[in-house]
């Protein structure tokens, strides 16, 4: 459904690990706002839902809720740094349009 490289799988890992607490994944989503209309979204979950996607990325398990799973699909999650900054960086087949910030979609 969809892909995460090593870096991300890296950073999701360390996130996990720091987060002090038993985690079952972390959560990516996408939800209505941003300045083109979707923006992707990703948390800590400390328990899946019985109708979530369930992806293992070698360590790591991402979590996708169904209304999210269509605007994901085909999609890479990479984490890059960068001059700028670091972060996550979603490249989706499904998105028409994206803004400036990398983080907003439709």
């Amino acid at each position: 459904m969809i892909e995460i490289t090593e870096p991300a799988r890296s950073a999701i890992k360390t996130a996990i690990d720091g987060a002090g607490q038993p985690v079952a994944g972390l959560r990516v989503m996408v939800q209505g706002g941003g300045c083109a209309g979707l923006k992707y979204g990703m948390a800590l979950e400390l328990e899946q839902q019985p109708d979530d996607a369930i992806i293992q990325a070698g360590e790591v398990t991402i979590l996708i809720d169904p209304e999210s799973q269509a605007h994901l699909s085909g999609t890479t999650i990479d984490f890059v740094t960068g001059l700028e900054g670091s972060g996550f960086v979603f490249e989706n087949p499904n998105a028409s349009r994206s803004c400036g910030c990398g983080k907003s979609f439709c």
